[in-house]
C-alpha cells in the first residue's frame, strides 16, 4: 500500500492540498540570483541601470579609482563598505575601464563600466581565483623565507612613519595602480580649521588636506603656500609650531607666489592623536606696556621746549 493511502481520507485530502499550496508557492517565488565572474586578468564588463542601484561584491576591502568622465556624483555614485560596490548610474554612459585595488594586498582589479536603460540590476560577484590566492601567498611565504635565511637579524620593511607618509603620498600624487598597500590604514577626519598656524616666523599659508591613521599613528597632508610675490623661503622642519614624529616636505623651499614653485606639500606623522594635538598654541599677542609716568614728563617737558623755544623766535 502507498504510504499516503496509509493516512485516513480526510487527512490525504489535507496533504495533497498543503503539497499543492507549496508547489504553487515556488513556482510564483521569484528566484534571486547573483551574475558570478570570475577575475582571470581579463577586465569584466559590468552594466548598470539608469537610476537603478547595483550591488557588486568582491568580499575585501577595496577603493576604487574612476576616469574623469564618471567622477561627477550627476553621473555615477559609488559608495564602498564592507568589501562591496555600491554603483547608481544617474545617467547612460558608453564603457569606461575603472580600476578596483584590494587595500590589503594592492591587487587590481579591471571594470569596463557602462550604464544602459533596462540593465540588469542583478547583485554581480567577482570570484578571484583560489590558484592565483593561493600562489600569492606562497610566492609572498617564500619570499619572507628567503630574506629571514639571507638576514636573519635585520628586516627591509621601513618604520611605520616612512610607510605612512608613502602612503599618504602616494594617495594623494600617484597613480591608484602603483600605490603601496599599508594593513589597518583608514582616513580619519580632521578636527582643524581650514588654516592652521604651522610656522615660525614664516609668512606661509597651511591648509591641511587629508589625514590617514595606522598602528597608533596619523599622517595629514598639508599644502604650504607662500603668499608674498617677492621672496623665496626655505622650509626647516626646525621651524615648525607642533610636537611632530617626522615631518617630510616634497620640496625644501617655496618660491614667490608669481612662480610655478609657491606652493607644496607637509607630511607630519603625529601619535596619539591627529593634529588638533600636535600644533602648539598660537602666541598671545603682546599688550601695550603700563605707563608709570616717565613717558608723560618726557613729553611735557618736550613740549614746553618747544613752547618757549616759539616764543623766543616770536620775539625777535
Amino acid at each position: 500500500m502507498p504510504p499516503l493511502l496509509r493516512f485516513p481520507r480526510p487527512l490525504r485530502v489535507l496533504l495533497v492540498f498543503l503539497s499543492a499550496l507549496v508547489a504553487t508557492a515556488a513556482a510564483l517565488t521569484p528566484a534571486y540570483a547573483v551574475e558570478i565572474h570570475h577575475w582571470e586578468r581579463k577586465p569584466i564588463p559590468v552594466d548598470l541601470p539608469v537610476g537603478e542601484e547595483r550591488i557588486v561584491l568582491i568580499d575585501r576591502n577595496v577603493r576604487i579609482g574612476l576616469p574623469a568622465e564618471l567622477a561627477d556624483p550627476e553621473v555615477l555614485r559609488v559608495q564602498s563598505v564592507g568589501g562591496a560596490l555600491y554603483l547608481m548610474a544617474k545617467k547612460a554612459f558608453e564603457t569606461q575601464r575603472v580600476q578596483v585595488q584590494d587595500i590589503e594586498s594592492g591587487q587590481i582589479f579591471l571594470i569596463d563600466l557602462a550604464a544602459t536603460e533596462g540593465a540588469s540590476a542583478e547583485d554581480l560577484r567577482i570570484v578571484v581565483s583560489g590558484d592565483q590566492s593561493a600562489a600569492s601567498a606562497a610566492d609572498k611565504k617564500k619570499s619572507a623565507n628567503e630574506e629571514g635565511a639571507s638576514s636573519p637579524d635585520a628586516s627591509n620593511t621601513p618604520p611605520l612613519p616612512v610607510r605612512l607618509t608613502r602612503y599618504a603620498a602616494q594617495t594623494l600624487y600617484a597613480p591608484l595602480r602603483t600605490v603601496a598597500p599599508l594593513p589597518g590604514v583608514r582616513r580619519v577626519p580632521m578636527r582643524v580649521s581650514q588654516t592652521v598656524p604651522l610656522f615660525w616666523e614664516l609668512p606661509l599659508q597651511a591648509q591641511p588636506l587629508a589625514a590617514w591613521r595606522a598602528g597608533g599613528l596619523t599622517v595629514t597632508a598639508v599644502e604650504i603656500t607662500n603668499p608674498d610675490p617677492n621672496r623665496e623661503f626655505g622650509l626647516d622642519p626646525r621651524r615648525l609650531q607642533g610636537e611632530f614624529v617626522t615631518a617630510t616636505f616634497m620640496h625644501p623651499s617655496v618660491g614667490p607666489s608669481t612662480s610655478s614653485t609657491s606652493t607644496t606639500t607637509v607630511f607630519l606623522v603625529t601619535r596619539g592623536g591627529g593634529l588638533e594635538k600636535a600644533l602648539y598654541p598660537p602666541a598671545p599677542k603682546r599688550s601695550p606696556q603700563p605707563d608709570d609716568g616717565r613717558q608723560s614728563e618726557k613729553n611735557a617737558e618736550e613740549g614746553r621746549l618747544k613752547k618757549t623755544k616759539e616764543a623766543a623766535d616770536a620775539e625777535k
